[in-house]
């Protein structure tokens, strides 16, 4: 996907996390909103190829983000 799909959303974080988000639209904003990266990692409908796309792109509060994450897997799982 080279652009948002039509008519163009807003990309902001409430999309970025909204579990109602396409897949697509949560690719687009990994592969061309770096400040937007850390919500997406928050979305509970990213799979583990876009997780591994974001982890190795960087961005703003992303390390953050993947810890928080990890942790709570982490937790869950004792």
């Amino acid at each position: 996907m080279t652009a948002p799909p039509n008519p163009p959303i807003p990309l902001t974080p409430q999309v970025a996390c909204s579990p109602d988000t396409d897949a697509d639209v949560l690719w687009y904003i990994a592969q061309h909103v770096p400040e937007l990266r850390r919500w997406v990692v928050a979305n509970p409908t990213a799979d583990a190829a876009l997780l591994e796309y974001i982890s190795q792109s960087g961005g703003p509060g992303v390390r953050q983000a993947l810890e928080i994450l990890l942790e709570s897997l982490e937790a869950e799982a004792r």
